[in-house]
């Protein structure tokens, strides 16, 4: 039990929330930012105030009286780049913060993140290879139709569970010997699309189809749901040409919180209601 406030910023996010929720389990005092506290549904025991990484200004109460936070890279309205890095850190510092974790939203750095590790703040950079909740975009069409539309076939991607994230982020804001890594983290396994979608069909204990779509189909997509030619860019490189092979399996998330890394069938079972199961 602590009497130090830990804020936690996107606290009504993926890895936010079960953020929010490891660290009042564990007894520590939480403060979550949010941008509409009444609507966020967080527990009772986590103090909800609002507020938005992109405007500085709306982190001054936020940040009174807290000696660690877990930050974001990205708006969380748009996820575009935050751009005031700098304001963000010297707030932190002016206010007595003394650690930091940084989720990061792309395989560069951010402003925020050249900034805190300009500054003074001790922190650990937290960057997933991809997200397990990312098979949520599938959801719909296995609950319609019971299949799976996507391309790459090929593709393997060692996803880690949001909760693992979150743990990892608990982990460096309460302990110590964190202060300046880089935490790449995977899960357990190297999937394909095909492997994805035969764990989603043995979970829900019915079938599921897969469809492989071809690059041009994907991208055909892409730019029918409105994306930008940048992000079509970095959807094309973290399928292609990742920041570390798709087929690697990192030991962090154990090394780090004492347990293994949760497998995608456990993520399922756990999301199962949202594929119709």
């Amino acid at each position: 039990m602590t009497s130090e406030i830990i804020l936690v910023a996107g606290a009504t996010g993926n890895v936010g929330r079960p953020l929010v929720e490891q660290l009042l389990a564990a007894g520590h005092r939480v403060r979550a930012l949010t941008r509409d506290p009444a609507a966020a549904g967080l527990p009772a025991a986590a103090e909800a105030v609002a507020g938005n990484l992109a405007d500085t200004a709306s982190l001054a109460a936020a940040f009174d009286g807290v000696g660690a936070a877990h930050l974001i890279t990205f708006n969380g309205a748009d996820f575009s780049p935050l751009t005031n890095g700098p304001e963000i850190v010297a707030l932190a510092e002016q206010a007595g913060l003394r650690k930091v974790t940084i989720l990061k939203g792309d395989v560069g750095k951010s402003p925020l993140e050249e900034a805190v590790e300009a500054g003074k703040l001790e922190w650990t950079s937290l960057a997933p290879v991809e997200f397990m909740s990312n098979a949520l975009e599938w959801a719909e069409a296995i609950r319609t139709e019971g299949v799976v539309r996507e391309g790459f076939p090929e593709a393997k991607s060692a996803m880690v569970h949001d909760a693992d994230i979150a743990a990892v982020a608990a982990a460096a804001l309460t302990g110590d010997g964190h202060g300046g890594q880089e935490y790449w983290l995977t899960g357990p396994e190297a999937l394909t699309p095909a492997d994805k979608v035969r764990t989603i069909s043995e979970v829900l204990g019915r079938e599921v189809r897969y469809v492989p779509l071809s690059t041009d189909e994907v991208v055909a997509q892409w730019r029918q749901e409105g994306y930008s030619d940048e992000d079509m860019e970095f959807f094309l490189m973290m399928r292609t040409d990742p920041p570390i092979p798709g087929d690697t399996l990192l030991p962090t998330v154990e090394q780090v919180t004492g347990r293994p890394a949760r497998t995608f069938a456990e993520w399922v079972r756990e999301n199962a209601a949202s594929f119709g199961g």
